[in-house]
């Protein structure tokens, strides 16, 4: 017999062995479990919607899709800076709005020289905010009740909030959730909102 020097390209063929087929199908099966599941929590605890108008820029944009929670406050209340997504009036035909809490329950807020005043405090918020020119009704001291927040679009001066009298102190009845996270926009991606 002869044998051949050098190298050999022969393979030895290898075979599936059940366990390990059977890992590989309890894997995949797992993933899309996983992945199910994730949907179900979040379109159940979540919902989605867009932004209308340019009252909450430069956090969101016009027509930027938003999830939110909707569960959160059934267990906890808002808090200040949060962004919550509500109807004013509790008004099913109108459009959800979008705005961060700036006042909470039992607080006086008033609008002086453009910035906002809580008990009599200046708030400490971004200097990048621009100063109001209108303080609508809150021009004068309003006092908060004990289901009431005081909501403002971060673009403050093209925005409709609880300064309008149309809108006004904003129940917490009429809170749908809290937004957030914001899918991508054109100047940027999608991400948790702050």
């Amino acid at each position: 017999m002869a044998r051949h020097k050098g190298l050999t390209f022969y393979q030895k063929k290898k075979r599936l062995n059940a366990k390990v087929v059977t890992d590989i199908v309890e894997m995949i099966i797992g993933s899309l479990a996983a992945i199910f599941l994730a949907f179900v929590i979040v379109f159940s605890i979540g919902m989605r919607t867009s932004v209308i108008g340019n009252s909450m820029e430069p956090a969101l944009y016009n027509g930027q899709e938003i999830l939110m929670n909707r569960v959160v406050y059934k267990l906890s209340s808002p808090k200040r800076n949060d962004v919550v997504v509500f109807l004013p009036n509790g008004n099913e035909n109108s459009h959800y709005y979008v705005k961060r809490v700036i006042g909470l329950p039992g607080e006086t807020i008033q609008i002086k020289d453009g910035r906002v005043y809580i008990n009599g405090v200046l708030l400490n918020e971004d200097d990048a905010l621009d100063q109001m020119i209108d303080a609508g009704i809150a021009q004068n001291e309003l006092t908060l009740a004990a289901d009431e927040y005081f909501v403002l679009g971060d673009n403050r001066n093209s925005s409709e909030d609880s300064r309008s009298g149309n809108i006004g102190a904003l129940k917490k009845d009429n809170i749908i959730g809290k937004a957030w996270f914001h899918m991508a926009s054109e100047n940027e991606s999608m991400g948790l909102i702050e």
